[in-house]
């Protein structure tokens, strides 16, 4: 009762006050055991390639982090299971455009990321591409749109997931070619898919890029047709974007950052965000993302995170409900 008096007696200001010292308090002491960061995909996909490489970093800038793979549903069920866990800073979220934008705009997330989650940095902007197995007769989209209209449904590709911006950008390739019996084979990661694309069990695949998916390109175990991207990738000069080859509006870029759940406290949410900025700035580490196929987007921040999945929201939400998404 005596403590409930002095809280009353000492308002709002003080309170909040009370809570960042606090806050301060708890951020001196983290991380005193090891962070668990959940990657919402399947191993061996885009995801880990980033990730992993952001886990070894933060061993030396901010302590032990342990990689947590949870696939299923397009990485919805990672994210689910992330959105409900303590607040605490020891487990953080890896995720992309699929479950922190697209699913929640089909109406096909039980959680709202605005609300749910805090955005603590973007790490890497990526491009999508279309694959195809070597055995399928094509150089370039324009031939293989003829031979998918020469054999009608009997096609398939296989993506991360459904909901994925893989998946969109596929749907939205359908439509403007007008292929639309080409069959989604849903996978719960690009590892899988990959997989089953060099095995030839599926014939199309939309991933990714990443350094795996360029080496097996070169080394002619799948065939890369396009990239998603504005323009070429520094990686892969040689591919060309598939505004090149006449669709100016397919164009889906991933991205990749960290979240934490709803109530983080944001001397956590800073401590995390300045020691990814730190490895951010190390030329060999974005060296080593520019190989991979990535992008490094070294400007970010918890606000500019926050903003830059505002702005992705905003941009994918007319596209999803043109093409009527339901995963």
């Amino acid at each position: 009762m005596t403590n409930r008096r002095h809280a009353l007696l000492l308002g709002p200001s003080c309170l909040a006050g009370f809570a960042l010292i606090m806050s301060r308090a708890l951020a001196e002491s983290y991380p005193a055991r090891p962070i668990r960061l959940v990657i919402p995909f399947a191993p061996g996909g885009a995801a880990d390639a980033i990730g992993r490489p952001w886990a070894e970093k933060m061993d030396a800038l901010l302590g032990t982090v342990i990689v947590e793979n949870q696939g299923g549903a397009g990485g919805v069920l990672g994210v689910t299971a992330v959105a409900h866990v303590q607040p605490d800073g020891y487990t953080i979220l890896l995720s992309s455009a699929g479950p922190q934008v697209l699913m929640p705009i089909a109406g096909n997330a039980p959680y709202d990321p605005s609300k749910d989650f805090t955005p603590i940095s973007i790490l890497v902007v990526t491009s999508g591409s279309i694959i195809i197995h070597p055995s399928v007769p094509a150089r370039n989209l324009s031939e293989f749109i003829a031979y998918a209209k020469a054999n009608p449904g009997k096609l398939s590709y296989g993506t991360p997931g459904p909901g994925s911006l893989n998946y969109l950008s596929v749907e939205l390739f359908k439509s403007r070619a007008g292929m639309n019996d080409i069959i989604h084979v849903p996978y719960k990661g690009g590892g899988p898919a990959t997989a089953d694309l060099i095995g030839g069990q599926i014939p199309m695949a939309a991933l990714n890029i990443t350094g795996q998916l360029l080496d097996l390109h070169h080394s002619g175990k799948v065939r890369m047709l396009a990239v998603t991207a504005p323009a070429r990738i520094i990686a892969a000069p040689d591919i060309p974007t598939s505004a090149e080859q006449g669709f100016p509006d397919l164009i889906a870029q991933n991205f990749f950052g960290l979240f934490a759940p709803a109530g983080t406290p944001t001397a956590i949410i800073e401590q995390i965000s300045d020691a990814t900025r730190r490895a951010m700035a190390d030329g060999a580490f974005q060296q080593r993302l520019i190989a991979s196929g990535f992008e490094p987007y070294l400007d970010s921040s918890p606000e500019a995170a926050k903003r830059f999945v505002k702005e992705e929201i905003d941009r994918w939400r007319p596209v999803v409900m043109a093409i009527g998404l339901r995963p």
